[in-house]
């Protein structure tokens, strides 16, 4: 029990390492002996924090080469690729990959929330957007950001597809934090007003070609807000 309590905070100290670049993709881990030493452990421990980094795809082992750090493209852990996107949450790879995650889920939701949406959700869906509103008259950024994303949940709660929320719920807190800094424009507020107004009354139709079409126009305008928010960061960037 021990050992396992010490082969676990071993792992957890590699991959921290193999987070904050440490140890990049590609790099090789120093030796067995050199990671025994510097944990304060035995090789045995080692080997067994390395099995687990191998069983998830975070490292490869070449026999009489050594331990080779796999990019986080090919990791299979959630909770790993969680924690290194946590990381880098600033990244615009991070962002735009979170962004095709979206698209892939949030057009297919609204699709279903066409088909079965109560009139309990689609009361919900409003008051999520009224709140919005006044957020955002407010000029509450949190309060602007907690209620576009209680929109989309509100919209996966409608499919009555249990899978949908379970699918973007480990992200919840990346997904926060990048539309919290695309928010903070009072442009892309205003576009998240319009466009959550446009699905609701798709959804309204029962029509789930009309209610995909609204979804994907609001996922698309989410990609030209963030193309907007990098242009503007650089813009910043090169001014300081």
């Amino acid at each position: 029990m021990a050992r396992t309590s010490l082969a676990e905070s071993v792992f957890e100290e590699i991959l921290d390492r193999i987070i904050r670049g440490t140890y990049p993709p590609g790099a090789s881990l120093p030796s067995e002996a050199e990671l025994a030493a510097e944990s304060d452990v035995s090789r045995l421990t080692v080997r067994e924090a390395l099995k687990k980094l191998q069983a998830q795809n975070i490292v490869q082992v070449k026999r009489g080469l050594g331990t080779y750090v796999k990019p986080t493209a090919q990791w299979t852990d959630l909770q790993a690729i969680i924690r290194s996107a946590s990381a880098a949450t600033t990244s615009p790879d991070v962002s735009l990959r979170l962004l095709e995650i979206r698209r892939m889920v949030e057009i297919g939701a609204a699709e279903l929330a066409a088909l079965n949406a109560t009139e309990d959700d689609l009361q919900f869906m409003e008051s999520t957007n009224e709140a919005l509103r006044r957020a955002h008259e407010a000029g509450d950024l949190d309060a602007v950001t907690t209620a576009d994303l209680a929109f989309h949940e509100a919209v996966f709660r409608a499919s009555a597809n249990p899978f949908i929320p379970v699918i973007l719920g480990p992200l919840e807190q990346l997904l926060y934090t990048m539309r919290r800094e695309t928010s903070s424009f009072l442009e892309v507020q205003k576009h998240a007003m319009e466009h959550h107004a446009l699905v609701l009354d798709a959804i309204r139709t029962r029509d789930p070609e009309v209610a995909r079409k609204a979804m994907q126009a609001h996922i698309n305008q989410t990609y030209d807000d963030y193309e907007h928010f990098i242009h503007q960061n650089d813009q910043h960037q090169e001014q300081t």
